[in-house]
């Protein structure tokens, strides 16, 4: 099986959940699909969501909750389903 980093294609600030109250969006182990948000994204008040775009297993976030990140870093990791 394969790692692929979800890279951010953005500046802005990476959240890992929806609301400060909420759970966030994967923990590690849990399975994910095309299309599922994976964490936010932050650029001058507009929340934009990373979505998935291979499915397998999510390992886990690399960028901290809360933290600035510039364009290329890793937000988060999945183990691909071949």
């Amino acid at each position: 099986m394969a790692i692929t980093q979800i890279e951010a294609a953005l500046p802005g600030l990476v959240f890992h959940r929806p609301s400060p109250e909420s759970e966030p969006f994967k923990a590690p182990g849990d399975a994910v699909a095309v299309g599922d948000t994976l964490a936010l994204v932050e650029v001058m008040k507009s929340y934009i969501p990373i979505e998935a775009e291979v499915a397998g297993t999510f390992k886990g976030y690399a960028a901290p909750d809360g933290e600035s990140i510039e364009p290329g870093d890793a937000l988060c990791e999945i183990e691909v389903s071949e």
